[in-house]
């Protein structure tokens, strides 16, 4: 732990109808959105945040709600940091983002 902080991964997995141009541009905006909160995209469909505490964990829930698109499927979790660290790679390589860890986002 840094500075008696606790780190957290928020990940959110959704599943967001892409049959028309709204539905498109509808989970193409929540993309965005998740990015512009400092979401990293770990899979198409898959992002994840780190956050401090549970309290920064709270807030970035309720921005989740409030940009979450009325159809399709959306679910959020909330992983240690150990716990996001044993997460197994089976193929592919890691993003920058996973190799410098939380911590050391931190410092720079």
């Amino acid at each position: 732990m840094l500075y008696g902080f606790r780190w957290m991964w928020l990940i959110v997995f959704f599943d967001l109808p892409v049959g028309t141009k709204a539905e498109k541009r509808t989970a193409a905006k929540f993309r965005k959105d998740l990015q512009k909160d400092g979401y990293t995209m770990l899979q198409w469909s898959v992002y994840a945040r780190p956050c401090r505490s549970l309290d920064r964990i709270q807030k970035h829930m309720a921005r989740l709600k409030q940009v979450t698109p009325k159809m399709g499927s959306v679910r959020a979790m909330t992983v240690t940091e150990q716990q996001y660290a044993r997460m197994e790679l089976l193929v592919g390589k890691r993003l920058n983002e996973e190799q410098i860890g939380c911590e050391q986002l931190v410092l720079f």
